[in-house]
């Protein structure tokens, strides 16, 4: 029987699965996803390949378990960043300025690359998780078109296009200086293209 860490049943299965998400995510930075199995996953996390199973049968849901996971992480994180900015444009800034740092943080494959790995009815389940992010996006928007610091237009396009801006833009083997530089001028590009008038961001980043 497997040795129990944690002070439950409940923790123990708990702590794997961080771990798991962890061998995961480092290998996906190291190799790419197509390159590594649930085996290499099982060795990296130190779990057995039978007890991996038990709590991932296959790749793809693994998968879509750690984009859920990191998902419901980030959204708590955005909304307590989101908690003090009252600036509609600020928040537009910090919405994109959060989600890249994310992305380079966990590895996660942007949307197009995530939609070529999983079938089409995982990604739907996926895409449920997402729409709670443009739902913020759609938000900070309509507020800062009623507060006249942006232009009237048209809010679906513009998520698609602030959305595409994000999930476009390689960030995950970026760190220090660079990861900085690429977040900072991906924020100044997207508040430009959706008309904000704004002062010098550097002091936010």
């Amino acid at each position: 029987m497997p040795k129990i860490t944690g002070r439950s049943l409940g923790e123990h299965r708990e702590r794997t699965r961080e771990r798991i998400f962890t061998a995961l995510s480092t290998l996906m930075y190291q190799r790419g996803f197509d390159a590594i199995s649930l085996a290499d996953i099982a060795a990296a996390a130190e779990v057995g390949r039978t007890a991996m199973y038990n709590y991932f049968p296959d790749k793809e849901t693994l998968l879509l378990a750690y984009a859920e996971h990191v998902t419901e992480q980030y959204m708590a994180e955005l909304v307590a960043a989101l908690a003090g900015v009252r600036d509609p444009v600020d928040g537009l800034a910090t919405y994109v300025r959060s989600q890249l740092r994310h992305v380079a943080r966990n590895h996660l494959p942007p949307g197009t690359a995530l939609r070529s790995l999983m079938s089409e009815q995982s990604y739907r389940h996926m895409v449920e998780h997402v729409s709670a992010l443009e739902l913020i996006l759609r938000g900070i928007l309509v507020s800062g078109m009623r507060e006249g610091l942006l232009p009237e237009d048209d809010v679906e396009t513009l998520v698609g296009l602030v959305t595409a801006c994000i999930s476009g833009r390689t960030v995950a083997e970026l760190s220090g200086a660079e990861l900085d530089h690429a977040v900072e001028s991906t924020v100044r590009f997207v508040l430009r293209g959706v008309g904000a008038v704004y002062d010098d961001l550097s002091s936010q980043s």
